[in-house]
């Protein structure tokens, strides 16, 4: 089982929110763990797969996607794309950008530019910044 420890705080919710349910595909949930910067999927109540990210802490708060790992075994049934897809949807709705470090979001966005707004320079290079500083989170 892949493991990932980041860790964050969101300057949108408190730490006393936990998980809300976000999406559901079939038999794919899709929660947002802001408090600790996980999107996660289950398969009936089996974690199969992350995006980890953090939120920027300079405007325009921007939600960076570091790390998209879907667990051994569950590969190849598009857990990883309907991740993706509801990490740009969350931030959508929120009215911030997704800056895409991670090399799958990257790739992801490539192919979706409908639904991947490219972030703004300035926005990545804080991004950029912010994940440099806190090296041991990720």
């Amino acid at each position: 089982m892949t493991r990932c420890a980041a860790r964050t705080r969101c300057p949108h919710r408190s730490e006393s929110s936990g998980p809300r349910e976000t999406y559901r595909m079939a038999e794919l949930k899709i929660r947002d763990d802001r408090a600790n910067g996980r999107l996660e999927a289950f398969e009936d109540d089996t974690f199969v797969g992350v995006v980890v990210y953090f939120v920027l802490e300079a405007e325009p708060h921007a939600l960076v996607a570091v790390h998209t790992i879907v667990e051994e075994g569950h590969e190849g049934k598009g857990i990883a794309g309907a991740l993706v897809r509801e990490f740009y949807t969350i931030a959508a709705g929120e009215g911030v950008p997704v800056v895409p470090l991670c090399p799958y979001a990257a790739k992801w966005a490539e192919r979706h530019p409908d639904e991947a707004p490219v972030p703004a320079a300035e926005v990545v290079r804080a991004a950029k910044l912010q994940l440099k500083a806190t090296p041991d989170l990720w």
